[in-house]
């Protein structure tokens, strides 16, 4: 019986709710454990049968074998959509899941670069060489348009519209989204894309359009993305453990602080709410002095 379920439960995340691969997966081996929690604590219990009970028991199992709170927080959203489906399915008439709490998330701060930091990255690439007109563009890709490392690495060259200042990216869910680019982004792909990848004759089968590529002709992994990264984050002297989504953060943040409307840098992020983006509201208090000495009329 549960299998059944879960079959369908997949199908629903894939069509209907349009999540990722490794969305769906993780929900689908949450459910399983759901699974075997209750044919195990409580002989054989089909899905249709569990209470909100046994669904607290999980979740306090899954809490005293020592998981973070944001996989007990995934665990419980699968649980929900789970018996969601149910719902409209009609095998289940009384949603378990209605008072089954959610762990405390614990926000944490991401993260970010100051603009000079971002200088210094810059400065730390050797343009003489062709890997070097790459990571440039690619820094100035990420940077202007806040991108996941799985965006840029999938960025496709008939998703470039640089003459109206805008790139389409395939994001979370395949979603597409289209992100305005800045002036200094534009300008490094054109000088990556004329100079150095219109050169290559070993582009690989199948990878003609994706915009970044290796030396041997393929798409770049996000661990190659991640090594360009750490490799420049040494030469410019900067200590700070940098990985991709840093510039993501950095991209944000000083979007915020320079005063923009949150709504408008949820959409460029792509992020489904804006409780997400609120976290880039965070100011530093140097930020923060230095706006209040500037604008309050009794410090002036």
């Amino acid at each position: 019986m549960w299998q059944a379920y879960l079959k369908g439960f997949k199908a629903y995340l894939q069509l209907e709710r349009s999540m990722s691969d490794n969305t769906v997966q993780a929900y689908i081996r949450d459910m399983e454990m759901l699974q075997r929690h209750v044919e195990t604590e409580y002989e054989g219990l089909a899905p249709e049968k569990v209470q909100l009970q046994h669904l607290q028991s999980l979740m306090q199992t899954i809490a005293e074998l020592g998981l973070s709170v944001a996989t007990q927080a995934r665990v419980l959203s699968g649980i929900k959509s789970f018996y969601s489906y149910l719902l409209l399915e009609e095998v289940i008439h009384i949603d378990p899941t209605d008072m089954l709490e959610a762990p405390k998330l614990k926000r944490s701060l991401p993260h970010v670069l100051s603009i000079e930091e971002i200088e210094q990255l810059i400065a730390a690439i050797d343009h003489s060489k062709p890997d070097g007109l790459r990571n440039r563009a690619m820094l100035e890709v990420m940077y202007s348009c806040g991108l996941r490392v799985s965006e840029l690495t999938s960025l496709r060259l008939t998703g470039l519209y640089l003459d109206v200042g805008y790139i389409k990216v395939i994001g979370k869910g395949d979603k597409e989204r289209l992100v305005p680019i800045g002036d200094a982004a534009i300008k490094h792909i054109r000088l990556y894309t004329t100079h150095v990848r219109a050169m290559m004759s070993n582009i690989k089968k199948g990878q003609e359009d994706f915009v970044f590529l290796s030396k041997l002709g393929g798409s770049l992994s996000r661990v190659m993305v991640f090594l360009i990264l750490k490799d420049l984050t040494k030469k410019a002297g900067i200590e700070q453990n940098i990985h991709p989504h840093t510039l993501r953060h950095s991209f944000a943040t000083h979007l915020v602080e320079g005063g923009a409307d949150l709504r408008a840098v949820q959409e460029m992020m792509g992020h489904k709410s804006i409780t997400t983006t609120e976290i880039y509201t965070h100011l530093d208090r140097t930020y923060l002095r230095e706006t209040l000495e500037k604008y309050h009329p009794r410090y002036q």
